[in-house]
């Protein structure tokens, strides 16, 4: 059970391992685009290629649906990156439901761990299989595994990698649960108090405060880098900011305003120093590097 990138990548490795797939269920098709054309969950376009049999559910308490989960008779169900679960579903297999989290839990439970892991300025992640209950991301833990993260990874760079280290961490998981001797941790006895969440991320979460210091909103823009994307305000157009350059120093402007050479540079000023942006997006233009984008505008 998955929808985008992230869960083909576990996906492939069952399949290369020659685990026998009954059954794959993925989101509806999603109109997109100017055309609102129909558009194919990256899993399912995986699971045609391969000839593998495709549920795609509007409603996962459906009863025709349920008969058809049913009539599968899967031993085990193995979710990456799909969505909440009814206990129907997730309790039906003998050998339970297993779920992939990108994050070392119990920390960063939720919808979006690797961007608020480097929204925090953590520089350690990781992944984690477990199996699923009743309250999200809590159930007993199976198998986890660190991954270190680099001052300027993005949330990109680090989703690219969780997804190849969940994918072998699926595969592990799995074959445990198949011979029948595998760990289970209990996520509790932890105080809530020392818990970090990551939950979903609204729009609201993607503007950037340039009254913060200079690594929390460089910390910012990698964890919303690619997507959602953090933004500010230039010339009262959105301008989204993908990569960027610190610098700590005492700046002679008040935060959020902003100093530019009209050729190589644009910097805004923080609490303590400046964010020079590198890769940026403004308003109903393409995505550009920054010289190229200065040649295009006024400042």
């Amino acid at each position: 059970m998955g929808t985008p990138d992230f869960a083909v990548a576990s996906l492939d490795a069952l399949v290369r391992s020659g685990y026998d797939i009954v059954g794959v269920i993925t989101a509806p098709d999603k109109p997109a685009g100017r055309g609102q054309t129909l558009k194919e969950s990256a899993v399912k376009l995986y699971a045609k290629e391969k000839g593998l049999n495709i549920l795609q559910p509007a409603r996962l308490k459906d009863e025709t649906f349920l008969n058809q989960l049913r009539l599968l008779r899967a031993d085990l169900q193995v979710v990456v990156a799909f969505r909440m679960l009814p206990e129907i579903v997730w309790n039906m297999p003998p050998k339970g439901t297993i779920n992939l989290h990108g994050s070392l839990l119990p920390q960063y439970r939720g919808a979006a761990p690797i961007n608020w892991a480097i929204i925090n300025g953590e520089t350690q992640t990781g992944v984690t299989t477990f199996f699923l209950k009743h309250e999200i991301d809590t159930g007993d833990i199976l198998f986890a595994e660190p991954v270190n993260i680099a001052p300027d990874e993005t949330a990109g760079h680090v989703h690219d990698r969780l997804m190849k280290v969940g994918a072998e961490l699926i595969v592990k998981t799995v074959q445990a649960i198949k011979s029948g001797e595998y760990p289970e941790t209990e996520q509790d006895g932890i105080e809530s108090s020392e818990l970090k969440h990551a939950p979903k991320i609204f729009k609201d979460d993607c503007l950037i405060d340039w009254s913060k210091p200079v690594k929390t909103v460089y910390d910012l823009i990698r964890g919303l880098s690619p997507y959602p994307t953090a933004f500010t305000q230039l010339q009262y157009k959105t301008l989204k900011i993908f990569r960027a350059d610190k610098e700590v120093k005492n700046t002679e402007i008040a935060p959020g305003e902003y100093i530019s050479d009209g050729k190589t540079f644009l910097k805004f000023a923080c609490a303590d120093g400046y964010i020079s942006v590198t890769d940026v997006q403004l308003e109903g233009k393409k995505r550009m590097k920054i010289d190229e984008f200065l040649r295009g505008v006024r400042l």
